[in-house]
């Protein structure tokens, strides 16, 4: 009763599951992913300085974009948080390739046709193995919103 007359507003929600999640900095490790200038990586180097006048020792970080292979460096204290994608690994079964786009097969039977074909030495060696008629699997790696054909193998 005391609700009368108030709007319950409180936006509009997201389905869907969160793209990143936080992580101490310190917690952060070679190999593991971050977020560096909004872009989802791979950390390659890592490599902490001592505690300064003001108290805190900072980590910095080089990583490689898994999208687009650039090299991005960060420095951040070590007990403040940063953003770590949420980054998912499938292989599919190529079914096509039409007009640049692969079209894919999942373990479950669906389809994926939005996938384009690297513009690199892999979208090649893919393109090679289709037109050769030898049964091939592609790694996808998305994060972000963002996905991309990493690798290739014959399939047994």
């Amino acid at each position: 009763m005391a609700d009368e007359g108030i709007d319950h507003d409180f936006g509009g929600g997201d389905a869907g599951s969160a793209l990143t999640f936080p992580i101490q900095c310190s917690a952060l490790r070679k190999g593991g992913h971050v977020i560096i200038k909004g872009r989802p990586c791979r950390i390659v180097d890592m490599s902490t300085s001592k505690t300064g006048k003001h108290g805190h020792a900072k980590v910095n970080m080089t990583a490689i974009d898994i999208f687009t292979g650039k090299k991005l460096e960060d420095m951040s204290p070590s007990t403040h948080n940063m953003e770590v994608p949420i980054v998912k690994r499938r292989d599919f079964q190529l079914l096509d390739i039409d007009d640049g786009f692969l079209s894919l097969m999942n373990d479950d039977g669906s389809t994926k046709d939005d996938l384009k074909l690297p513009d690199n030495d892999l979208g090649k060696q893919i393109q090679d193995s289709f037109d050769d008629g030898t049964d091939i699997q592609i790694t996808v790696i998305s994060a972000m919103n963002e996905e991309a054909a990493i690798g290739i193998k014959n399939m047994a």
